[in-house]
C-alpha cells in the first residue's frame, strides 16, 4: 500500500523549466516529469535566443526605456555608414602620405601620423576644457555636432591628397575634427545611457552596445573594403559613393536623436514647459516636448526661431556680481533688500535680459527654482509693469504644484541640467545694512 501512494503521489509532480532574462520575458524550455522529459520549442530559437542576450540588455525591453530600440537602430545604421567611408577616407589618406611609392620615407610617414595625432590630441583637451560642463544639458545637440564634426574630419582626409602644398594643415584641421568627436560622443554616450537604464542597469547596457558597435565595425570594414577596391583610380565614383553616405549618416544621425524623449530638465525644455504651463495650467509630457525642442545648435537653427518665443535664451544663470555696472548693482541691492531676503538667488532684468545671481549655499533645487523664476519673469516682461512682484507672486502661488505635475507626468525634478557655475554671491540682508559678497 505505502509502494502504491508513493507511486501514486510521485507521478503528479511535474516540473517546468523556464528560460528568460526577466520574470516579463520567461518561455517554457521543457516539462519534467518522473517518467520522462519533454522539451518545448525548436532548437534553434533556444540558439537565437542565447545569441540575442549578447547584444541586447538584460529583461530587454522592459529593462530600457521605450526609446531605446530606435535609438540603437538608427545609430547603428549611422555608425555602418561611418565604418564603410573610414575606408574611403583612410586610403586616400595613407595614398597621400606616400604609402606605396619608393620616393616616400618611413620616417616622413611617422612623422606626419604622429602630428595628426598630436593634433588631435591637444583639440579633445581643449574642447573638454571649454565645453565639458555643457554636454550633459545639451546631449541631443552634442550628440548629433559631434558626429557632423566627424563627418568634416573624414572630409578632410579625403580632400588632402588634392592640396599637397597644404597637406599636413589640412591632415591636422581633421584630426582636431574628429578630436570633438570622441569627447563630445563618449560623454553624451554616458549621459544616454543613464537615460535608458531603468533597472540601474547601465553597465549591461554599454556592454550591449560595445557588441552592437563591434558588428557594426566589422560589416562596415568588410563593405568599406569591398567598396575601396572598386572604386579604387575612379575619382567620381568615389566622390559620390562617400557623399552619398554622408548624407545618409547626417539622416541617420538626425533620426536618432529625434527618437529620443528625455525626461531631465535642461534649459530649453524647461522653458516649453513653463510657457505651456502658464497659458494653459496643463504639464507637456517629455514624448511632447521632444518634438518640440530643437536638436540643431542655435546658429544652425537660428532661422526657425527668429518668429519662436525662446525664454530660455534670455537666461543668464550664474552671473558673476562684479561684472555688472552701477546702475544695476543699485537695482541688485534694492531687490535683495525687498523681494529675496529668505530666497537663495537674485534675479535682475535689463532689456529684456534675466541675469540670476546663485548664493553660495544653493543647492541643485534652488538652481532649478531660480531658473524657472527667471523664466516666468522672462515671460512677464512685455505683459507686466512691476514684474518683480508679479513673478514673486507666480511662484508662490503655482511653483510647487508645477513641480507636483512635473513628476506625475514622468518629468525628473531633482535638479536643472546646466553648465556648471562658478560664480556665486553671498548677502545679507538686515535693518540697516546691505552686504553682497
Amino acid at each position: 500500500m505505502d509502494a502504491e501512494e508513493r507511486k501514486k503521489n510521485s507521478s503528479e509532480v511535474i516540473v517546468e523549466e523556464w528560460s528568460g532574462s526577466s520574470s516579463s520575458k520567461l518561455s517554457r524550455t521543457a516539462t519534467i516529469t518522473s517518467l520522462s522529459i519533454r522539451r518545448s520549442g525548436s532548437r534553434f530559437s533556444h540558439v537565437w535566443r542565447r545569441i540575442l542576450q549578447a547584444f541586447v540588455p538584460e529583461g530587454f525591453p522592459s529593462s530600457v526605456t521605450p526609446d531605446y530600440a530606435p535609438f540603437q537602430l538608427w545609430d547603428s545604421l549611422q555608425g555602418l555608414s561611418t565604418y564603410i567611408r573610414t575606408m574611403l577616407s583612410t586610403q586616400a589618406l595613407l595614398s597621400a602620405i606616400g604609402v606605396g611609392e619608393k620616393s616616400a620615407t618611413v620616417i616622413g610617414a611617422t612623422f606626419l601620423w604622429f602630428l595628426r595625432d598630436l593634433t588631435g590630441m591637444l583639440g579633445g583637451i581643449l574642447f573638454t576644457f571649454y565645453q565639458g560642463s555643457n554636454l550633459d544639458s545639451n546631449a541631443k545637440m552634442w550628440r548629433l555636432v559631434a558626429d557632423l564634426m566627424n563627418d568634416l574630419g573624414m572630409l578632410m582626409d579625403l580632400v588632402s591628397p588634392l592640396f599637397p602644398s597644404a597637406f599636413v594643415f589640412i591632415v591636422c584641421l581633421g584630426s582636431l575634427s574628429r578630436s570633438f568627436t570622441g569627447v563630445a560622443s563618449g560623454a553624451t554616450r554616458a549621459a544616454l545611457t543613464q537615460h535608458f537604464a531603468l533597472q540601474n542597469n547601465a553597465a549591461d547596457i554599454s556592454a550591449k552596445e560595445g557588441s552592437q558597435e563591434t558588428v557594426a565595425t566589422m560589416v562596415g570594414m568588410a563593405f568599406g573594403m569591398l567598396l575601396a577596391r572598386i572604386t579604387m583610380g575612379h575619382s567620381v565614383a568615389i566622390w559620390f559613393s562617400f557623399l552619398s553616405l554622408t548624407m545618409f549618416h547626417m539622416y541617420a544621425n538626425y533620426r536618432a536623436v529625434r527618437c529620443l524623449i528625455l525626461t531631465t530638465l535642461n534649459s530649453e525644455r524647461s522653458s516649453i514647459l513653463i510657457e505651456h504651463f502658464m497659458e494653459t495650467g496643463q504639464v507637456l509630457s517629455p514624448q511632447e516636448v521632444s518634438k518640440m525642442e530643437h536638436v540643431l545648435p542655435l546658429w544652425a537653427s537660428s532661422w526657425s526661431l527668429k518668429n519662436a518665443k525662446s525664454l530660455h535664451t534670455r537666461i543668464h544663470l550664474g552671473v558673476r556680481v562684479s561684472s555688472l555696472d552701477k546702475l544695476e548693482m543699485t537695482d541688485l541691492l534694492h531687490s535683495a533688500e525687498s523681494h529675496y531676503k529668505k530666497a537663495k538667488y537674485l534675479l535682475l532684468e535689463r532689456k529684456g535680459i534675466i541675469s540670476v545671481i546663485m548664493h553660495k549655499d544653493s543647492t541643485a533645487s534652488d538652481v532649478l527654482q531660480s531658473f524657472i523664476h527667471a523664466l516666468v519673469m522672462a515671460n512677464l516682461v512685455d505683459k507686466s509693469i512691476s514684474i518683480h512682484l508679479e513673478s514673486r507672486s507666480w511662484m508662490d502661488k503655482h511653483y510647487e504644484v508645477f513641480l507636483l505635475k512635473l513628476q506625475s507626468s514622468g518629468w525628473k525634478t531633482e535638479r536643472l541640467l546646466s553648465p556648471s557655475i562658478i560664480w556665486r554671491a553671498n548677502w545679507i540682508c538686515g535693518s540697516s545694512d546691505e552686504k553682497i559678497e
